[in-house]
């Protein structure tokens, strides 16, 4: 092993350990956040509050330095790898296979358990989605074109590992071949989880005027929309449920768009870079 070899393998070593460092003071700051809007909520409905977006800006943090880690211990392995002897001549190649399988799967359990809490939070935040309604973006082709489309779909599985979730579009396709439900295999990116039905705080409390993303009345479908009402505490009906007020993109009638009630649960915030 080269000298040249041995100090990349020790640089990338305390790149790491920076990275984890400045994980967990970003957890930290985030609990805090959490702490502060537990005790007093009503701050964030306060003129100049900008208690959610810097919470929001915690998370962009916390998932970037994520992904820095995933990069550096990548490379740190192959670093490693080209420099571990590659094996007497003559080895069966099955054990070869075999081997490197094993080795994989040691790599993944161990990777688990070096994530920062935030990562872990997050995987188990996806592993509790099992059964429930999300929002997913899909591809789907239409005119002999792939379309991006957000739809209202149910988590079938969550696969820990690959970071992949297996969903269901329980509502019947329309095409010419097969309109039966389809499956799809979505990266954690193209997923929102929805506010949970039987807890409306669990909804975000968006202003007038902010663009969001919800499922049009009648449809299992998500447009870009207005809220028109930004008062989500808002009792409409007698089961006091909380709704939103919104105008729908190109949802014009008459030369005006129609303001449509959305219950909270079927309402997240507009994703970054949104084409639809």
């Amino acid at each position: 092993m080269s000298s040249p070899d041995i100090a990349g393998i020790l640089d990338k070593s305390k790149e790491l350990d920076q990275l984890r460092k400045e994980q967990e003071e970003v957890l930290v700051e985030i609990n805090k956040m959490h702490k502060k809007l537990q005790a007093t909520p009503e701050v964030v409905e306060k003129p100049g509050d900008n208690s959610l977006a810097k919470l929001k800006n915690l998370y962009v943090h916390a998932k970037e330095l994520s992904e820095s880690e995933v990069n550096v211990s990548n490379l740190l392995l192959s670093q490693l790898d080209a420099l571990l002897p590659s094996g007497p001549p003559g080895q069966p190649r099955r054990r070869m296979e075999g081997n490197e399988q094993k080795r994989k799967r040691m790599k993944s359990d161990s990777d688990i358990s070096r994530m920062s809490p935030s990562v872990r939070n997050q995987l188990e935040l996806f592993a509790s989605l099992k059964g429930e309604q999300v929002a997913a973006r899909v591809m789907v082709t239409q005119e002999d074109a792939e379309k991006e489309e957000w739809l209202v779909v149910k988590v079938l599985h969550f696969d820990k590992e690959t970071r992949e979730l297996e969903v269901l579009d329980e509502e019947p396709g329309d095409d010419e071949e097969g309109g039966g439900q389809r499956k799809y295999k979505l990266p954690m990116t193209a997923i929102i989880p929805f506010p949970k039905r039987t807890d409306p705080s669990s909804a975000q409390d968006f202003p007038t005027g902010r663009h969001v993303l919800a499922v049009y009345p009648g449809t299992t479908a998500l447009y870009k929309a207005t809220v028109v009402n930004g008062h989500r505490k808002r009792k409409t009906d007698d089961l006091g449920l909380d709704r939103y007020l919104l105008e729908f993109d190109d949802d014009e009638e008459d030369g005006a768009l129609p303001q449509r009630v959305v219950p909270f649960h079927k309402v997240v915030a507009l994703p970054d870079g949104h084409r639809q």
